[in-house]
């Protein structure tokens, strides 16, 4: 799992130690295993937060883990050409490349450790596929996509991108220096991370080392979830186990705790975990398919819109390898 590292965690900034006597963990409310399926053309996915109510979700709707898969030759797949309104899509690459391309005419490559962050607000078609080199090739593929709620203010804002290289990810480890944290939005104990966002969220990918501690500063009215991308270890205040493809929902608090188990398997080297949570917007949610409003006569209206031709139309310079 490459992402974005360093030679050496030791020079990287440090959380502070926290004093368990003053701090309050959170305990775990929920704790959920994502079940299989298949996206786009059919690249395999875990569908992270499938089982959890949407309040525990709150300002997030959705996170698919993409892969971790090894293509032959002939077998990358991405998506169609689709709409989306209403909310903003998160794509972090963990290793492989993706392509992307919009109505608006905007596109771009991201690869190992970047993000790509997509403002859907009043509407656009995108497409995301791999480029045609690795369809030729094949190769490693692995990511995430998080798709972010807006308030209803700011629901048909303008579309926008941005295009987030790994390096540019805050990096600081623990006390001990047994982990690894990518800061790619929001603020943890005072380093921040490149996203800009519309609703206050944090998202960070951590790598705990074998038998490391993370205890991790958290804004006390952020929501906080945490989902395991490999290995395995223990969560929350009662050391709940967890492992790879499950997700934990927290409860109140002002600090999260997540332990490496000792051993992991021969072919994983590391805990990985992206974390996420942010202040709840606490506004009515309609959702269906690539439309997130706040009510059915918008979700209408979405869909009427989009087959009216008013989310924009395919361009006619497309990709290559996506017609």
């Amino acid at each position: 799992m490459p992402a974005i590292t360093v030679d050496d965690v030791l020079v990287l900034p440090r959380l502070p130690q926290l004093d368990p006597a003053a701090t309050s963990f959170r305990p775990v409310r929920r704790l959920t295993t994502a079940p299989s399926g298949y996206e786009g053309e059919g690249f395999p996915v875990r569908r992270a937060f499938a089982g959890v109510p949407l309040n525990e979700l709150d300002p997030f709707i959705h996170l698919d883990q993409m892969g971790e898969v090894d293509y032959a030759p002939g077998e990358p797949k991405g998506t169609p050409w689709h709409p989306h309104r209403g909310f903003e899509t998160v794509t972090y690459m963990i290793d492989g490349i993706m392509d992307h391309q919009d109505s608006l005419g905007s596109g771009g490559t991201i690869a190992n450790g970047d993000t790509q962050w997509m403002t859907a607000g009043q509407g656009i078609l995108h497409i995301e596929a791999p480029p045609e080199h690795l369809v030729t090739s094949g190769g490693l593929f692995h990511g995430l996509q998080l798709w972010v709620n807006l308030p209803r203010a700011a629901k048909m804002i303008t579309p926008k991108y941005q295009d987030i290289r790994g390096r540019e990810a805050g990096l600081l480890t623990t006390p001990d220096g047994g982990s690894l944290i990518r800061v790619i939005a929001g603020e943890i104990a005072g380093h921040a991370g490149p996203g800009s966002t519309f609703t206050p969220i944090n998202l960070a990918h951590v790598t705990l080392q074998p038998g490391a501690r993370l205890d991790l500063p958290w804004q006390p009215d952020y929501n906080a979830l945490i989902y395991v991308l490999a290995g395995r270890g223990t969560v929350g205040a009662e050391a709940r186990p967890i492992h790879i493809g499950q997700l934990a929902s927290h409860g109140k608090g002002d600090a999260l705790r997540v332990t490496a188990d000792a051993t992991q398997d021969s072919n994983i080297p590391a805990l990985e975990l992206f974390i996420m949570g942010g202040r709840p917007i606490r506004e009515p949610v309609a959702h269906y398919g690539p439309f997130v409003m706040n009510t059915q006569a918008e979700l209408k209206q979405a869909f009427e819109d989009f087959q009216k031709g008013r989310l924009g139309v395919i361009p006619a310079e497309r990709m290559p390898h996506t017609d």
